[in-house]
């Protein structure tokens, strides 16, 4: 079986930190792009960042841009989201998500993405 865990998720006060994890089996990630989608009550999924496999490059929605970072353990076979800072508004379930198809950079359409999570809960509240 593919498939992909979260988690890490949990309450967390604003301005604090969360670091969420991605855990693959039955695949190597060191083959996909991995993306993190955020679903907030009420709202569409929203892509909040992303990384490409082959060179790994990076990529940020411009809200989390500075304060997020996306980054892969190749030898846990594991891609994590640190969350730093975080905003209210940045509750919701986060899914991780796997694309084989997708080289070089990342992008946020979920149409790339073959392989999806179940979601790990993070609310910001205080």
């Amino acid at each position: 079986q593919l498939q992909l865990v979260e988690s890490g998720g949990g309450l967390v006060q604003p301005g604090g930190s969360l670091r969420l994890s991605c855990a693959a089996s039955g695949f190597n990630l060191n083959n996909y792009a991995i993306g993190w989608f955020r679903q907030a009550p009420g709202k569409e999924r929203e892509g909040v960042s992303c990384i490409g496999r082959g060179r790994g490059s990076t990529n940020y929605a411009d809200s989390v841009k500075g304060r997020f970072t996306i980054s892969r353990d190749n030898a846990k076979n594991t891609v994590y989201l640190q969350m730093n800072t975080v905003k209210p508004e940045e509750t919701g379930i986060y899914y991780c998500a796997a694309s084989s198809g997708l080289i070089g950079l990342c992008v946020f359409s979920s149409a790339p993405y073959d392989y999806w999570g179940q979601g790990t809960q993070v609310t910001v509240s205080s």
